[in-house]
């Protein structure tokens, strides 16, 4: 047997007894053997560098240093899901997806929801080439280097796996591997984490992989996503990743009807506490991949899944004060700063109280103990008094603002009250510059949170067009700041000026305009110009924009100091109108609306409908009076079918279509 042959046969031989051990946890060799193995394997590795091979089972132990994460875009977007607190919620999703799917059998897949940091893995040939961590959904870090050391984690693939696909999962740490970072911290007098799931978020960002190969890290996945996928129901996809030799979760089940899942949920509620690590849900997914394309999603989460969230725990302390935070668009928030207190894996100090009237309603007052519970496990919050203090008087809401005095306003129909002094007010003002440059917006690179309050307190900004008249010697002697930083902050300010404009429109933080409404607007009026002189009746007839939105679009350019502010950044280049890769193709599809139905051979579902906006037609989530036409594939949902010829709406093939924008 040659050496590349020894080489080659005691890979996969680790690789296997790796599979054995992390995943199906039943190891067939000791400890001590597979390290001679592995010890073999390393010295013929050296004395033969030509065989060197990145998948190797020697690399899985890191020693790669990544100084900055490449940020990546994600190829299938990574959605939230929407949450649910009762068995109603529930039944009433399944109402919902049967308006859509018309009164068709559905199964469900139950799935415990994992407490970690999501990740999402693609594989080519069967080879591990990228991990990427959610980020904000649209882009995540690039994170291969660490996730390779995760030997739960297959770098490479066996069986009937596709060419070409991504695997989404969550990175966690099990509850003895978290105890046991932190008895040797302890040990070293240094001090703990303070919960496995921060704890393991924080490890995939580590620079040197060798140190992330010393935590003990494990990987649960639980979605296969990507195109001609072998199988048609999310329970069967979870199979076929267990046999390509991914750690799928064994809890999955299959449920015949919602009963059957609230008797999993039931289950899991009092069990989960017997898990090996967190879990705070159930996530319940609609099994008929098909019925999944046909419900699609919401601009944040698909319709066809749904999140129980198990009751959060709930634990009693002090309420030692109340201070207030004044955010950018000028609204107060009452912030319960609380004696601290262990809840749900963290040290909890302080709760949001939400507004004047929440306040009023719990009565609460400084000195009562108080019950709090995590909002979804995630954002503390106060329900209720446990115990009265001393303090006889009921709390009394502020009057002027906590940072610059001016008197504060409650409109009618407002929760909160708000801060009027909008160019005045300092955490305004450093708050929509924060705003401005964060990812989903200007994105700037070298420049954060608290480098924006550094700029502001010097003086150097007050507004954000000030950010494009910086030089790096006003920047070098701010703190923390040094010539490399500073050219890297200026050099991101410059590359922000190729941000399109959709995100430009939506980081100039006019209130109620967020990310999806930019889209709308910035697609309808190409240009800021155009934007600001329409009128509130010519907004409200662009799709979804309503009298609300169209009001504070017209009151944000009514404002000189706005119309000035836009000004500045047309003159530094910052980009105020579509550009000519995002005009549309044609306007040969305008005032009609399509709706998109089945399984395709031309276009992808998603190419489908990107050519239909592109050629200036709408794509609409479900069949109504306003449907011009459906594009029919093949596996069209029945209820579809039925009420497009009820409508007498036209149904055309993707052929037609395509005939359609050509001609």
């Amino acid at each position: 047997m040659s050496v590349l042959d020894t080489i080659k046969n005691l890979r996969d031989e680790l690789n296997q007894h790796n599979y054995n051990y992390y995943v199906l946890d039943k190891p067939t060799i000791s400890d001590f053997e597979f390290d001679q193995k592995l010890k073999q394997l390393q010295d013929l590795e050296a004395q033969h560098p030509e065989f060197f091979d990145e998948n190797s089972p020697t690399q899985r132990v890191g020693g790669m240093i990544t100084k900055n994460f490449e940020t990546v875009k994600h190829e299938y977007r990574m959605y939230s899901l929407d949450n649910s607190y009762s068995i109603e919620d529930l039944q009433d999703w399944e109402v919902r997806i049967q308006k859509v799917l018309g009164d068709v059998p559905l199964e469900y897949t139950c799935e415990l929801k994992y407490d970690g940091a999501s990740i999402s893995i693609s594989y080519e040939n069967g080879r591990l080439v990228r991990a990427v961590t959610r980020g904000d959904g649209f882009q995540g870090d690039d994170v291969t280097n660490n996730i390779k050391t995760i030997k739960a984690v297959p770098i490479h693939l066996k069986g009937d796996f596709p060419e070409k696909f991504d695997i989404r999962g969550e990175i966690i740490l099990p509850f003895a591997g978290f105890e046991k970072m932190n008895q040797e911290l302890i040990e070293i007098g240094e001090t703990p984490y303070s919960n496995p799931r921060n704890t393991a978020s924080g490890s995939l960002k580590l620079q040197d992989s060798a140190e992330v190969a010393k935590r003990p890290l494990d990987c649960l996945l639980y979605f296969v996503i990507g195109n001609n996928l072998p199988f048609t129901t999310q329970f069967d996809g979870l199979q076929k990743a267990r046999d390509w030799g991914f750690k799928v979760p064994i809890q999955s089940k299959l449920a015949k009807n919602l009963n059957e899942v609230f008797e999993y949920i039931n289950y899991w509620d009092k069990h989960r506490h017997d898990l090996p690590y967190e879990t705070d849900g159930v996530v319940i997914k609609v099994n008929n991949l098909q019925h999944q394309e046909e419900l699609g999603y919401t601009a944040k989460s698909p319709r066809w899944a749904m999140a129980y969230k198990f009751k959060a725990e709930q634990v009693t302390t002090k309420l030692n004060s109340i201070s207030y935070q004044v955010g950018r668009t000028g609204a107060i928030t009452p912030v319960a700063n609380l004696e601290p207190v262990q809840l749900a894996g963290t040290i909890v100090k302080r709760a949001s109280l939400h507004n004047a009237d929440q306040i009023e309603k719990l009565d609460i007052r400084i000195g009562d103990e108080v019950f709090v519970e995590k909002g979804g496990e995630i954002i503390p919050k106060i329900i209720a008094v446990a115990k009265r203090g001393n303090q006889e008087e009921p709390t009394k809401y502020i009057t002027h603002c906590p940072e610059c005095q001016t008197e504060l306003v409650r409109s009618e129909g407002e929760a909160n009250h708000f801060c009027p002094n909008f160019y005045g007010c300092p955490p305004q003002i450093i708050g929509r510059i924060q705003h401005f440059i964060t990812r989903k917006a200007m994105d700037i690179d070298g420049l954060g949170g608290e480098t924006v309050a550094l700029l502001f307190n010097a003086g150097l900004v007050t507004n954000y067009a000030d950010l494009y008249e910086l030089k790096k010697e006003q920047i070098i002697p701010l703190e923390r700041m040094a010539e490399k930083s500073a050219e890297n902050l200026i050099n991101g300010i410059e590359k922000s000026k190729t941000i399109p404009f959709e995100r430009v429109l939506y980081a100039l933080g006019i209130r109620y305009v967020g990310e999806t409404v930019a889209k709308k607007l910035a697609k309808h009026y190409k240009s800021i110009d155009a934007i600001a002189q329409a009128s509130i009746m010519d907004l409200i007839l662009v799709d979804e924009i309503g009298d609300k939105i169209a009001q504070s679009v017209v009151q944000f350019f009514e404002n000189q100091e706005n119309i000035t502010i836009i000004d500045r950044l047309k003159q530094f280049g910052v980009q105020l109108e579509s550009g000519a890769d995002e005009a549309l193709l044609s306007e040969k599809l305008k005032g009609k609306t399509f709706v998109v139905s089945g399984v395709f051979e031309i276009y992808s579902r998603d190419e489908l409908k990107k050519a239909i906006e592109d050629n200036g037609g709408k794509v609409g989530s479900s069949i109504s009076s306003k449907t011009d036409f459906v594009i029919a594939g093949d596996n069209m949902g029945p209820s579809k079918l039925e009420k497009a010829n009820q409508l007498k709406i036209a149904i055309i093939s993707e052929t037609d279509f395509k005939n359609m924008i050509d001609g």
